[in-house]
């Protein structure tokens, strides 16, 4: 028997995946993380530590447990210890500040949190409120905790009176049709919607995305995109466990560290954006690391040039490359390219839809078109989300009485049945793989005193494939200048949704109804770019 897929076991929950992975791939590498190695019965082994720690700790099933942290063996531990006990996972990011964070908590009614201690010069906790912290009932640093906090060793202490049949009964209790996790995704109203997802459609679109990249037993797999992302938490940490290879997180992105990883760790595979393939390739000793153990690279999320997919095979001596198209609310997936498509295929396509989903295109009146022919890309099928959690309204906007999820992505199927991605209908731009929403961007930059209207889009950038530009009209009598506005943003808002620009005006452009034409702006923005050119 090669590995789980191969063996005819139906996919079920997250932890009993953990467990077949166990049975099946016994001592074989499982998670390499610095110091730490464990092989796939001791991941299995220290998932149940886990969970009987969560258990003594009061999380009930359907109770939400965030985790705020970088990439690390904890992280996964800690994520499976969630779902093994019917724990909703709500996956936080890093970049996120303490605001965000307790915005997060309410929206999501999240009573616990996982988060990490000393990172990017900063102790996470630090940075929430009293009344943020009056919403948990327990808060686990995962690392360099201080006296007074719950460290991580001291958190699993405090499970070991919970016996294996206590356990297991937990376990039992928790069905394929179970939530795992929420992640949440802004979308265009500005505030963060919960995308709810199963156990057994997470391992299904898992397991068909895994058979099309052909992520292989014994590969070794570096996982740079964060595990508060679908694209770092499934197609990096699950995908591993579920086909017998080796997990190796990543915490900060750096172009020489990878290129030393690559070669000091034998990495065969590498998931994320095409900023962290350019960044590589960019590097001016590039040519001087061993890059021979380089087997798949996947990317996806942006725009991919024809002459990055040839780059990464001919320089960077990949020997597959893979190009993809997915949506939060379609568990991070959609249609995906195969590793024997020709470059133009994998650079200027999405690939096909997986098997058993439909993807289709549509009319502004609801019917379905004929390929060729431009509309909205909608999906249907076990891939699609549940719905977005505590809003109807969210839901019945995104699904429609027929099932269609309705992505605000323009396309069209070409002659060759593979999906092009040509335009979208949402304001939302991808900053190096990252999703960026205007309205939330709007929102919270709203907050600076001196901002009396602002509208944001996304303008091309050569590494991140676009960033954000911010059009501002100041408040009467106050002032502030570009650098000003630009570190305030910095200093409350995720970095990767900080403008990186901004642009004064005395006015913005408006419908008769008052609503301001970005489409306006951005066709400015365009003729400007072009006469400076």
């Amino acid at each position: 028997m090669n590995n789980i897929h191969d063996s005819g076991w139906r996919f079920t929950t997250i932890h009993a995946l953990c467990a077949r992975a166990a049975e099946i791939y016994g001592d074989a590498s499982a998670v390499e993380d610095g110091e730490a190695r464990l092989t796939f019965v001791a991941l299995d082994a220290a998932r149940r530590k886990a969970a009987k720690a969560l258990m003594a700790a009061g999380v009930a099933k359907g109770d939400r447990v965030m985790i705020w942290a970088p990439n690390s063996w904890k992280w996964f531990v800690a994520a499976l210890g969630v779902v093994s006990i019917g724990g909703v996972l709500i996956p936080t990011s890093t970049r996120f500040k303490g605001l965000e964070v307790e915005e997060l908590m309410r929206r999501s009614g999240a009573t616990m949190l996982i988060a990490c201690g000393p990172f990017l010069n900063q102790y996470y906790v630090d940075q929430l409120s009293a009344a943020a912290k009056a919403l948990l009932h327990t808060i686990v640093v995962l690392n360099d905790a201080r006296p007074d906090d719950l460290g991580w060793d001291a958190f699993l202490a405090r499970g070991e009176g919970v016996s294996d049949a206590a356990l297991a009964e937990r376990e039992a209790g928790v069905g394929p049709d179970d939530l795992c996790d929420m992640l949440f995704t802004s979308g265009t109203t500005g505030y963060p919607k919960g995308v709810m997802y199963r156990h057994e459609q997470c391992l299904r679109v898992i397991d068909a995305w895994a058979t099309r990249v052909g992520v292989r037993r014994g590969d070794r797999i570096l996982v740079i995109p964060p595990f508060f992302h679908a694209f770092g938490y499934r197609s990096g940490a699950i995908v591993s466990m579920m086909r017998g290879a080796t997990l190796i997180p990543h915490l900060t992105y750096d172009a020489e560290e990878i290129l030393q990883r690559v070669e000091r760790e034998k990495v065969s595979v590498i998931p994320g954006p095409p900023a962290i393939f350019h960044g590589m390739l960019q590097h001016p000793r590039m040519a001087a690391f061993d890059r021979s153990s380089l087997r798949l690279g996947v990317t996806g999320g942006a725009v991919v040039p024809a002459t990055l997919i040839r780059r990464m095979r001919g320089e960077l001596g990949f020997a597959s490359v893979v190009n993809g198209y997915g949506l939060t609310e379609c568990g991070g997936y959609g249609a995906m390219c195969s590793a024997d498509d020709n470059d133009e295929q994998i650079a200027n396509t999405a690939g096909k839809p997986f098997p058993d989903t439909e993807v289709r295109i549509m009319g502004e009146d609801g019917r379905l078109l004929l390929d060729g022919v431009r509309g909205e890309v909608v999906l249907r099928g076990y891939l699609t989300m549940i719905g977005c959690f505590n809003d109807p309204e969210a839901t019945a906007k995104t699904i429609d009485p027929d099932g269609w999820l309705h992505s605000g992505d323009i396309g069209y199927f070409d002659e060759n049945g593979d999906l092009r991605i040509e335009d979208r209908l949402k304001d939302m731009f991808i900053t190096g793989g990252f999703n960026c929403y205007p309205a939330e961007i709007e929102r919270l930059m709203s907050a600076h005193e001196a901002i009396g209207q602002i509208a944001v889009i996304g303008v091309p950038d050569e590494r991140l494939g676009e960033v954000g530009k911010a059009f501002v009209v100041l408040r009467p009598g106050k002032s502030a200048t570009e650098a000003e506005l630009i570190a305030w943003a910095r200093a409350n808002i995720a970095n990767f949704k900080v403008p990186r620009s901004v642009e004064f005006r005395s006015s913005l452009p408006t419908s008769p109804q008052g609503k301001v034409m970005k489409t306006t702006l951005r066709e400015q923005e365009i003729a400007s770019r072009g006469a400076s050119a």
